[in-house]
């Protein structure tokens, strides 16, 4: 089946449409922005050498025991959903083990040349034997020899780095063998977060941002302070619950705004439950300056 053909037969009402239209919040004005933005800008990855979208396609909006709001969508619903992003230039695919969302991607990707994509994933593996079954059966789950970025999932001790170091020896062996491209970690403490800022093994950082500090590490000035280090060190940072995870679903403009002004993300991830959302999205990115 064509791609095109593909995606005429995918459902185009899978969800509640974004909300807010016409409303522009007073706070989300007074955030000053230099240039212009685009959902398909082209971005360098921190010093991982990897180029892709400003906005990657979330799969986990709320994920956990292999099923997320994404995956809800079924197969048709979920991987059109990622093909009409890709169609508006949308090249970043943000999958995890945990979500369970790894078919649907992989569905996606039958119907675009591999090497356009940047496909993202995560384990939540803690030892090293099972991080190595993971990689094998993410590229299997995934249909692709390699993957982009690999991140151990939702860390939050400060001495991970030690706890961890045998995962982390796995994902850097999977580098040097051309398994996987960069590694890193998403974080879920402000602990685990600044141990990640002064870590040399972290390419990549998940960060949880947005401006009402919900679902984050700590409050926003802090997080941001971190990020900047992270930042300076040339680390990758790629913004997550930039919606708070629903709680500014509708004020995505404020939200935007704020990812797009701290000069720090890379790049960001949103899970968009509709064609309708992610269109949206799209457009209020570019609309943001």
């Amino acid at each position: 089946m064509k791609r095109r053909e593909f995606i005429s037969k995918t459902s185009y009402g899978l969800g509640a449409a974004w909300l807010g239209s016409t409303s522009l919040f007073q706070n989300a004005l007074a955030i000053p922005l230099s240039g212009k933005f685009n959902a398909n800008d082209t971005v360098l990855l921190g010093n991982t050498g990897i180029r892709t979208s400003r906005l990657a396609m979330g799969t986990g909006t709320v994920g956990g025991g292999h099923h997320s709001n994404q995956t809800a969508l079924g197969m048709a619903g979920l991987s059109g959903l990622l093909l009409n992003g890709y169609d508006q230039g949308l090249r970043f695919f943000d999958a995890a083990d945990s979500y369970g969302s790894h078919p649907y991607v992989a569905e996606a990707l039958k119907h675009i040349p591999r090497d356009n994509a940047t496909v993202l994933t995560k384990t939540f593996s803690r030892d090293p034997k099972t991080a190595r079954a993971d990689l094998d059966r993410f590229r299997k789950e995934l249909g692709t020899d390699y993957l982009d970025i690999c991140l151990i999932h939702c860390v939050t001790e400060g001495d991970w780095t030690d706890r961890y170091r045998g995962v982390m020896d796995v994902l850097s062996e999977a580098k040097e063998k051309g398994t996987i491209r960069a590694h890193g970690c998403s974080c879920h403490s402000i602990e685990a977060l600044r141990t990640a800022a002064k870590s040399p093994w972290v390419e990549v950082d998940l960060a949880r941002i947005n401006p009402i500090g919900s679902h984050m590490d700590a409050n926003p000035d802090t997080v941001v302070s971190v990020l900047r280090e992270m930042k300076a060190s040339g680390k990758a940072i790629v913004g997550m619950k930039i919606l708070g995870q629903g709680d500014m679903r509708s004020r995505p403009d404020e939200a935007l705004k704020y990812a797009l002004s701290l000069n720090v993300l890379d790049a960001f991830t949103i899970g968009a439950e509709s064609k309708a959302e992610q269109n949206d999205l799209v457009r209020r990115i570019a609309a943001a300056a």
